[in-house]
């Protein structure tokens, strides 16, 4: 018996995991699953996963995402955020969709454009995912196949950072992106204080810290 997607109900905060999906039913089911949905997706090798997030897993993504854009603001430096973009490559046999992703360094290359294709466009520079039942190993494999160079899991107290090395991702203390910054511990600590005393004054708070911060590095 084959089941059709409008048969499979995803509570929130679970992974479904579907094998032995081909390409052409990978696209299917995008189609099938639609723009407007609470559902992210990720695919590599011919296996599936489709998650539904929690509250906290959103409130997670926004905060981390503002705080992003705050220090990238603060550094003079141009990106475009493009939230859960569905990013795909069938030589690759990969998809992704991001809690959240930045184009950085790579921001002039897709400037106005209103379709992402990575057969002829990059990556994101950055993607930030938020797992706070367990890590994706699936959405990993798809991150480093679409050749995504750095990517941030927070597990709702901590923050790993990962640097694309020869197709694989390695655990480091510092980001490629903010390389002067202690992002590792200062997105936590400022994610934390706005769960607590709100999202503006952490954010205010942090743009004053960065603000500070980059004030002491030299030629500043």
């Amino acid at each position: 018996m084959q089941l059709q997607l409008s048969q499979i109900d995803v509570q929130p905060g679970q992974r479904l995991v579907l094998k032995n999906i081909s390409w052409d039913d990978f696209e299917q089911i995008l189609v099938e699953l639609g723009d407007r949905r609470a559902s992210r997706i990720a695919y590599y090798q011919g296996i599936l996963e489709i998650m539904v997030p929690l509250a906290g897993h959103e409130s997670g993504k926004e905060n981390i995402g503002d705080l992003v854009k705050v220090t990238l603001e603060e550094l003079d430096i141009e990106f475009a955020s493009l939230g859960s973009t569905t990013f795909k490559r069938q030589v690759m046999n990969a998809g992704v969709e991001p809690d959240a992703c930045f184009y950085i360094q790579n921001e002039a290359a897709i400037r106005g454009k209103e379709r992402i294709d990575l057969n002829f466009d990059p990556p994101p520079d950055l993607a930030i995912e938020i797992d706070l039942t367990s890590d994706s190993e699936i959405k990993k494999n798809s991150y480093a196949a679409l050749g995504v160079p750095e990517l941030w899991i927070y597990d709702g107290r901590s923050l790993k950072i990962y640097l694309l090395q020869d197709r694989q991702y390695i655990t480091t203390e510092q980001s490629q992106i903010f390389p002067n910054l202690p992002i590792l511990t200062a997105i936590p600590q400022y994610v934390t204080q706005s769960r607590v005393e709100g999202r503006n004054v952490a954010i205010k708070a942090f743009r004053r810290w960065v603000i500070e911060f980059t004030r002491t590095l030299p030629n500043n």
